[in-house]
């Protein structure tokens, strides 16, 4: 009923910026919370960013300062700009969506994932 696509991913430098940006789809759903999760191999998947339907934003300790998470409502995307990018920033990066969804019997709370972006920061 829901479905995110990622976009923006790709290989930057050390110290370089991105943006990345994440279109939700679909039908029959209102969308609450967005955020952006990040993994690389061998390690869990950690929180990143969060932004709620009425803008009020959350930040992990390693990125605060240096992401910004912004969303627009009437187009269902959520961006995240990426500055002064580094080495431990690469990863894959996951939008993830909080959503109302429209059911047979009503209305039930769900989560959402993308597909995944690879950022990669390298010289």
């Amino acid at each position: 009923q829901v479905q995110l696509v990622e976009s923006g991913g790709g290989l930057v430098q050390p110290g370089g910026s991105l943006r990345l940006s994440c279109a939700a789809s679909g039908s029959g759903f209102s969308i609450k919370d967005m955020g952006w999760y990040r993994q690389t191999p061998g390690k869990q998947r950690e929180f990143v960013a969060t932004i709620t339907s009425g803008g009020s934003t959350n930040y992990a300790d390693s990125v605060k300062g240096r992401f910004t998470v912004s969303r627009d409502n009437a187009k269902n995307t959520v961006h995240l700009q990426m500055n002064s990018l580094k080495s431990a920033d690469t990863a894959v990066y996951y939008c993830n969506a909080n959503a109302a969804v429209l059911i047979s019997t009503g209305l039930e709370g769900r989560a959402y994932w993308g597909q995944g972006t690879q950022v990669t920061v390298s010289s």
